[in-house]
């Protein structure tokens, strides 16, 4: 399974155009406003019905500091009280969700994300996961996938110890780059003890898994630099690495305009950086999960993908997607059976309907057969890298090489380029095509034709 990537600039240069990443199928773009709460709680019956396990994120948006680069739903605020409303109106869209689930639907994975969950102070953590295991299932033996992102300059020792207490056994780690000129350029100073810091507490207290997340194509950034920041990185061994690409859309996020472009490295150098990362990565034993995503053998990512248990949602790589997934919280996804619905993304919306004791669904999706065939495929590729045909035509009654007729010569050129192989009995992505498995999961999706859907995604490298 864990084929040594191999570089290949020729096909990166043909194939590296705008996609999405795949967390869902279809894609959030897809979204309609005439799917709301009716439709959720239609979807939560049947779950409960079903007695599905529970896959839970709250999205906690507040963050005391801007992050130029930063693309996610956040509320910079200096005003810590600011907290204390949002998680009002939080338990009650808990409590109204809660009630339409049965409490033998365990909650096998939670996560916390933002913003900077650790805005909060430890009394209101304390509360918040009061709430939850009030009326969600939470496991209390530790078996759960419990995790929650962590900006260093946001928490300490005793936060950890707390995060530890309340059931968390996995964090997830900001650090974007450790060199002090890039830090500067994008507004997030954070020295590398900081980050040490929180990860020796980790060790001591027996998390399960530690993440760290670093971003290539920064201002200022050069392969050389970004190469001293992986050695710093790779010494702290973490369990798993997300190194992403920087996507600059100033014009749909504000933030990004205070960066200067003329400081972007150019596309060459670009790759140039993740060469190098992918090369320091895999000699120090990383092995590539795909989409930006690299973990230790021992890893549970890892050991999925090899055993061919490994999954993807909203939440990314998991071995949780046989779980509903519940979003709470402004701007928060969920996915329940074939339902993909997302919150209202701004906050003041999302406040006054759970206020007036409504849900804050604001739009979504309900896949029919052919979504759930192609996102059964987008899913193998994206996760294994090879698709193997039969099951899937047992599974939806079709011959995927008519079903697929139109997109079979454009397989057969990236075969033909080295992409991938292809024959009768499936498809498997050679080591020179997996930094490029978003491309070949476009083949596949049916949605892509509209000229105005390509602007809205970043591009695969």
């Amino acid at each position: 399974m864990f084929d040594t990537l191999r570089w290949a600039p020729d096909l990166i240069r043909r194939y590296d155009q705008a996609g999405p990443r795949y967390t869902s199928y279809p894609t959030a773009v897809q979204f309609e406003p005439g799917v709301g709460a009716f439709d959720l709680l239609h979807a939560l019956r049947d779950s409960r019905r079903a007695l599905k396990p529970l896959s839970v994120y709250v999205h906690l948006p507040f963050c005391a500091h801007i992050c130029y680069y930063c693309a996610c739903n956040k509320v910079i605020t200096k005003d810590r009280g600011r907290a204390a409303p949002y998680l009002q109106h939080l338990a009650q869209e808990i409590q109204l969700l809660a009630c339409h689930l049965d409490r033998r639907q365990a909650v096998e994975q939670l996560h916390l994300g933002g913003g900077t969950p650790t805005f909060l102070n430890h009394s209101e953590l304390r509360q918040l996961m009061a709430t939850l295991r009030k009326h969600f299932s939470l496991l209390d033996d530790d078996s759960g996938d419990y995790s929650i992102e962590i900006d260093p300059r946001e928490a300490d020792w005793p936060t950890v110890g707390l995060l530890r207490e309340l059931g968390f056994n996995r964090i997830s780690l900001g650090v974007q780059d450790l060199d002090p000129q890039v830090q500067r350029a994008v507004n997030r100073l954070q020295t590398l003890d900081e980050t040490l810091a929180i990860i020796e507490a980790a060790r001591t207290l027996q998390y399960r898994s530690i993440n760290i997340d670093l971003i290539y194509g920064l201002p200022r950034q050069s392969a050389e630099s970004f190469a001293r920041t992986l050695e710093e990185v790779i010494a702290l061994q973490p369990d798993r690495l997300s190194v992403f690409n920087y996507a600059h859309l100033p014009d749909r996020f504000a933030p990004q305009r205070r960066i200067a472009a003329a400081e972007l490295p150019s596309p060459a150098q670009k790759l140039d950086i993740l060469q190098n990362t992918v090369e320091q990565l895999t000699r120090a034993g990383y092995h590539y999960i795909g989409m930006d995503h690299f973990a230790l053998p021992h890893d549970e990512l890892a050991i999925a993908q090899e055993d061919h248990s490994l999954q993807r949602n909203f939440q990314g790589y998991t071995t949780h997607g046989h779980c509903d997934l519940i979003g709470l919280g402004v701007s928060a996804i969920s996915q329940v059976g074939d339902l993909l619905c997302q919150n209202d993304s701004d906050l003041a919306g999302y406040q006054a309907s759970l206020a007036n004791q409504q849900l804050a669904t604001r739009r979504g999706y309900v896949c029919n057969h052919d979504d759930r065939l192609r996102r059964a495929v987008i899913q193998q590729l994206i996760c294994h890298f090879e698709l193997a045909f039969a099951p899937i035509e047992q599974a939806f009654a079709v011959n995927l090489r008519s079903y697929f007729a139109d997109i079979w010569p454009n397989l057969e050129r990236m075969a033909a380029d080295g992409l991938l192989m292809l024959d009768a009995q499936g498809l498997r992505v050679l080591p020179a095509g997996r930094l490029l498995v978003r491309a070949v999961c476009m083949q596949f999706d049916a949605y892509l034709s509209a000229p105005s859907v390509q602007p809205r995604y970043s591009k695969v490298i």
